[in-house]
């Protein structure tokens, strides 16, 4: 699919992985809406491309603010990529070691803005792309989500987080089957141990072992991965319907 001169949005956009995408995208020729719960970030980041990128300061968990970014992005050429980037952690355990249970409200905060929030992307940006006219094979556009390899490999502490991710993955294929009558594309990337901002704060000590654990190659994943991953998902109209792991055939212990 050819993204020139078409818009694209994408949560979580102003920084890691988001802005990576960010950046290939407009590099596509795309206009580029950056959602982003973090208005001031995402203001200066967008910045950074002139006319090329605006933004929406606004949560994923609340269909109005989805919509309103949205609307921003159809404003400027017709929406044909929205990538869901915006997403969140917590390590909590089932049971506590103060033999605690794992308190409700954790869970449904990390559920509503990693499964929720790409739900209301991936609805509400599908409905915006079905409006666009179809290009070739009848293609109007793509969602492309981002989940985990939580998703198979939930560590101690995971629970919540694995689950929002599982969540993702149990989307993907009916979700392109549901919309395939509208010729939209659904694909999801599950991401191992990547370079971003969060992962950065941890001692260079911790970060290398972490990068021996990837079989190969013996390093993190870098947002610019996950970015081109994105990028050639885009461009191949026969990957639809699918969860990519992007890892380095890692796969994670317990613990």
């Amino acid at each position: 699919m050819d993204i020139s001169g078409a818009s694209a949005i994408v949560s979580g956009g102003a920084s890691g992985l988001g802005a990576a995408a960010v950046r290939r995208i407009i590099e596509a020729g795309a206009f580029c809406t950056v959602l982003d719960r973090d208005e001031e970030r995402a203001k200066a980041f967008a910045g950074t491309f002139g006319d090329r990128a605006d933004y929406f300061g606004g949560d994923v968990s609340d269909p109005t603010d989805v919509l309103g970014a949205i609307e921003l992005a159809s404003s400027k050429a017709p929406l044909r990529l929205a990538v869901n980037c915006a997403g969140i952690g917590a390590a909590e355990r089932t049971i506590g070691k103060d033999g605690s249970p794992h308190k409700l409200e954790t869970f449904e905060r990390i559920m509503r803005v990693n499964l929720i929030g790409t739900f209301n992307l991936l609805r509400l940006g599908a409905q915006a792309i079905s409006k666009s006219e179809p290009m070739e094979h009848g293609e109007r556009g793509l969602v492309v989500n981002t989940a985990s390899i939580a998703a198979y490999d939930g560590q101690i502490g995971q629970l919540a987080y694995s689950a929002s991710k599982g969540g993702i993955v149990g989307m993907t294929l009916p979700a392109a089957r549901d919309l395939a009558a509208a010729g939209i594309r659904v694909v999801t990337i599950a991401p191992g141990i990547m370079d971003t901002p969060l992962l950065g704060q941890l001692p260079d000590e911790i970060r290398g072992i972490l990068a021996a654990g990837v079989p190969f190659p013996h390093r993190l994943g870098l947002p610019e991965d996950f970015a081109s991953l994105v990028m050639e998902i885009v461009r191949n109209g026969y990957i639809n319907g699918e969860v990519i792991r992007l890892d380095g055939a890692l796969r994670m212990p317990p613990k």
